[in-house]
């Protein structure tokens, strides 16, 4: 019986922050990605509690070196619970590569270590369903490269930013701070 206890109590300590039952995790984070570097699909349920800051990349457009504001931000903030990440897209024409070469600019070029995830569509007919969901949630579709969604801690998209906000920029860092301030 105590074998049994003690087995029961170091599963549950153990299970995976993917595994978690769909009723505690929000509806916009139901789905899965293939992480950028290795294909690997990886539940958005990981992040639910979590303030998140998606956003549409692309490796060769003027807002690139943008990744190095967002992974400052990631690292600032992520001790509090914010998580950026990062959607590779070739909507726009200025993300040809492949996932290799995509990492390879992400990880090496800008100190990448906020999650990527696989080249997909953002906008049009076969925009992923992250996407989908944030731009009928905010009414702002990515008009560029580097669109900026916030998600509170329950998973609800609460602003966006166009591409020309910067990720230092006042009023996101503002409302980064507000998310992260509101309990869960």
């Amino acid at each position: 019986m105590i074998r049994t206890a003690w087995a029961i109590l170091l599963l549950a300590l153990a299970w995976p922050a993917w595994a978690q039952p769909a009723a505690q995790c929000p509806p916009l984070l139901q789905r899965s990605f293939d992480r950028l570097q290795d294909d690997k699909p990886q539940s958005l349920c990981q992040y639910a509690g979590k303030v998140l800051l998606v956003v549409n990349t692309a490796s060769y457009c003027g807002f690139t070196p943008q990744y190095q504001g967002l992974e400052a931000l990631h690292a600032k903030y992520a001790p509090r619970g914010l998580v950026v990440m990062g959607f590779p897209s070739n909507d726009f024409s200025q993300e040809p590569g492949s996932s290799e070469q995509i990492a390879d600019l992400c990880f090496n070029t800008y100190g990448v270590k906020f999650p990527m995830f696989a080249k997909s569509s953002v906008v049009g007919p076969k925009a992923n369903p992250l996407f989908v969901d944030l731009t009928q949630a905010t009414g702002m579709a990515p008009a560029w490269n580097f669109q900026k969604y916030l998600v509170d801690r329950q998973g609800r998209p609460v602003a966006s930013y166009g591409s020309r906000v910067t990720p230092s920029d006042a009023a996101l860092v503002a409302a980064i701070e507000k998310a992260l301030a509101q309990s869960r």
